[in-house]
């Protein structure tokens, strides 16, 4: 069932074009019942101590009460919204996860990106009570240049075997960690992973159309089409099929 008009949020920034901006794009989609604003963390408790919102999407650098100090401020709230930090520094995604943060916007923030959040937002809600333990996203260190970030593992859509390194595909960008594909293989199991290929690990969520026969088959994930070699296509297509049964379509 489509969820409709349905989500209350609150957005805390002390620049005003990003705050429009965000108000916005978040009044664009249909599951957005109320959007509340505040120019500064000050502001942003005073409006949570009047009325309930679903989500807090916070900037982490604000003068005075920062993302960071608002989301500490939220725990001692009878009903926690879910957080989304919104930020131009990404090099604090591991702090903001820390306080079981839904989702990590950068700025600008693009539509896609967003649509991606709420339905994260959404499915926690389904997922549990608001009053029951928030789950934290299973985080991935990756490497760029000579700097340390954080990724979701949910946002990987697939892996590619590079020899003994294997490189994680997002949406955004990709990324070369230092661990085999078969190891990968066998630690992400659990988390939807399956093998397609000597060389690609698919994230099942991710893949959209799966294509071909005995001979030759492919599945695609976003815009790109990756081969499934004929000894793993059976398993393939009964996790497919189990996950389509599950999801009731």
């Amino acid at each position: 069932m489509t969820e409709t008009r349905s989500i209350s949020v609150l957005i805390a920034d002390d620049e005003p074009p990003a705050l429009d901006e965000l108000a916005y794009l978040l009044g664009q989609d249909p599951r957005i019942a109320a959007v509340h604003r505040a120019a500064s963390g000050a502001e942003a408790v005073r409006l949570l101590s009047e009325r309930t919102v679903d989500a807090a999407f916070l900037d982490i650098h604000m003068p005075g009460l920062s993302g960071f100090d608002l989301a500490r401020a939220l725990g001692r709230f009878e009903h926690r919204p879910a957080l989304v930090f919104v930020t131009a520094d990404e090099d604090q995604a591991l702090e903001a996860f820390e306080f079981a943060a839904v989702d990590y916007l950068l700025k600008p923030v693009r539509a896609e990106r967003l649509t991606r959040t709420l339905d994260r937002v959404l499915d926690g809600m389904r997922a549990a009570p608001v009053t029951g333990p928030v789950q934290r996203p299973e985080l991935v260190a990756v490497t760029l240049g000579a700097t340390t970030r954080m990724i979701r593992r949910d946002d990987v859509r697939y892996v590619q075997a590079q020899g003994d390194y294997a490189r994680l595909h997002t949406e955004e960008s990709s990324y070369l960690v230092r661990i085999p594909l078969s190891d990968l293989e066998r630690q992400w199991a659990d988390a939807g992973f399956l093998r397609v290929h000597r060389s690609y690990l698919v994230q099942l969520d991710h893949v959209t159309r799966l294509r071909g026969g005995a001979g030759h088959a492919t599945v695609t994930i976003g815009a790109v089409e990756l081969p499934v070699s004929r000894r793993l296509q059976p398993a393939l297509r009964e996790a497919l099929d189990a996950r389509r049964l599950r999801a009731g379509t």
